[in-house]
């Protein structure tokens, strides 16, 4: 129609900025939301399964219906200080960055917080882009969220196998009981395998992950004040 105008360029740039920036806040604002008791959230790659059309095994506990084994488990496996940091163990992070930069291997640094900002707001794989978004993802969860909440979330979107999300689901599919039964081994088990639980199958283990999960076993054992701001 004569008269109708197209968006000039400097428009379109416009949006584009108001949109990437909207995208950029609203994890945060999730984060608010996520902080209610009855919120259940879903991560990215429950929805890339939906997206996928493969859908997922996914069935919310709350913590106390998890057995105390997993949590002290995956707390001694996934982040040692996990009740003493503000989301991000920057200890642990100075030492990747020197390893960087000295151009050594670099280990995971990955606390429980940042770990749960990945899950639920980011994306798999590596990269300084994502690792920059991902912290102060975390440090705002970690101020918002209950030591608590933050364990209950994160057990409940960590992934434990194709198609399998969260504590109960996991302790269903690898073991036949619900999340609250399962043993020391089994706690052990489920907690070394998350690294990466297409190839570590709990269920499964070889020897090695045996070997490991007999380490992790004894130190959830011995965990005493690491775990006082879930227990205490």
């Amino acid at each position: 129609m004569r008269g109708e105008r197209r968006p000039s360029f400097r428009s379109l740039i416009r949006r584009f900025v108001l949109i990437a920036v909207a995208l950029v806040l609203l994890p945060y604002l999730l984060i608010l939301v996520y902080a209610l008791p009855f919120t259940r959230p879903v991560s990215t790659m429950m929805l890339s399964e939906l997206a996928l059309f493969r859908g997922y095994d996914r069935r919310w506990v709350s913590l106390d219906d998890i057995s105390p084994h997993l949590v002290r488990s995956v707390m001694m496996s996934e982040d040692g200080q996990f009740c003493s940091h503000g989301g991000v163990d920057w200890t642990q992070m100075r030492g990747v960055v020197e390893d960087a930069l000295d151009g050594e291997a670099t280990r995971g640094a990955s606390t429980i917080p940042m770990q749960t900002a990945k899950n639920l707001f980011l994306w798999n794989g590596r990269s300084f882009i994502r690792k920059g978004l991902e912290l102060p993802l975390a440090i705002g969860a970690d101020f918002v969220w209950s030591k608590r909440r933050m364990m209950e979330v994160y057990l409940n979107i960590a992934e434990w196998g194709p198609g399998i999300y969260g504590a109960e689901a996991a302790a269903q599919h690898h073991f036949k009981v619900p999340a609250s039964k399962l043993s020391a081994r089994q706690a052990a088990l489920l907690a070394v395998s998350l690294p990466n639980p297409i190839t570590r199958v709990a269920s499964k283990p070889g020897r090695g992950l045996q070997r490991l999960a007999g380490v992790i076993e004894r130190r959830a054992r011995n965990s005493g004040d690491y775990i006082k701001c879930i227990y205490g």
